[in-house]
């Protein structure tokens, strides 16, 4: 399959937004145009292809955007693309508008969402990971995910002023539904007393012990990072429970929530996401679909989307030494 078999390319962002996906999107509408194609953005994802929210894009509608955080395009979650029938209305839309292939960028619910449309109306399709959790396999690295991680260090910096300030204990909780990738590396980087990860199976008593090492070394002051994921319970319920174990300590709750989804893409991510972009459709043009476009050991690769939907990436063992280490 060669360039003759593709004219317009469609793009979309797709679920929870990452900084960096508008980085993507200007890359995929720029090498579109390069290789002689046209490039068709829609909006609000798989919604907008249901509803033909479908625009032409050239080089100049995409000006001024790799410095910016969100999507242009905008994203939404669809129900209605979870049906055959609301499929059918997208394949129909994606036609009208002689549209040959399509780039998701998005998360494993997006890519979920591309390989049932492809594989039900031969659509070809190709997935750039845009997602902060950089959990997805086949990448060392999601768009958004170094965004994330500076957003997440700058604020427990200056968690730690006031911490040291009163002599405080602050439970901090960070993004990572499934995954510790940001808590771990986040927490390692801010000199966190105590790292707890969905991936790992942490007790109570652990911290407890963690804890009690630091006060005997003389720490007044300590943070812990949450990952939203970890399963001994919510960060309320930790800050709680330590209340009770350690009267004396004043204790403190930050959930930093959305500000991490947010935020200037820094210049790890648009350098990413420009690669991945331009590979994306590149990819296409080689006859590539129903893969991921992704970077392992700083090469770009693909990735059958059925494995990057099944499998994740898995938590570096040697991180978690490193953390305990550092936790003395």
């Amino acid at each position: 399959m060669g360039k003759q078999n593709i004219n317009t390319i469609g793009v979309m962002t797709s679920g929870g937004d990452a900084p960096g996906m508008n980085a993507a999107l200007r890359a995929v509408v720029r090498a579109s145009i390069y290789n002689g194609l046209n490039c068709k953005g829609i909006r609000l994802g798989y919604q907008g292809l249901i509803e033909d929210n479908i625009f032409s894009m050239g080089p100049r509608s995409v000006s001024n955007i790799i410095n910016r955080g969100g999507t242009i395009l905008k994203t939404a979650r669809s129900k209605e693309f979870t049906t055959k029938e609301g499929r059918k209305k997208a394949y129909e839309n994606l036609k009208k508008n002689g549209i040959d292939a399509l780039v998701v960028i998005g998360g494993d619910g997006s890519f979920t969402g591309a390989k049932i449309f492809s594989e039900e109306h031969d659509v070809k399709v190709i997935g750039i990971p845009g997602t902060i959790d950089n959990d997805i396999f086949g990448t060392d690295f999601t768009i958004g995910y170094d965004t994330a991680l500076n957003t997440v260090i700058n604020a427990i910096d200056k968690i730690r002023d006031t911490a040291q300030s009163h002599n405080r204990v602050f439970f901090v909780e960070v993004m990572g539904r499934d995954a510790g990738f940001i808590a771990l590396n986040s927490g390692i980087a801010c000199g966190a007393q105590d790292i707890l990860i969905p991936e790992r199976k942490d007790k109570i008593e652990e911290m407890f012990d963690s804890m009690e090492r630091g006060r005997k070394t003389g720490k007044l002051s300590s943070i812990i990072v949450v990952a939203e994921g970890e399963e001994l319970g919510g960060v309320y319920d930790l800050a709680k429970f330590t209340k009770i174990k350690y009267p004396d300590y004043d204790i403190r709750v930050t959930v930093l929530g959305h500000i991490q989804r947010g935020g200037d893409p820094s210049c790890a991510d648009r350098v990413l996401a420009s690669r991945l972009g331009i590979a994306a459709v590149e990819g296409l043009l080689q006859g590539k679909t129903r893969v991921m476009a992704g970077v392992r050991s700083n090469k770009i690769v693909f990735t059958p989307i059925e494995e990057a939907i099944q499998k994740h990436n898995e938590i570096d063992q040697e991180l978690i030494k490193v953390s305990d280490i550092l936790a003395r």
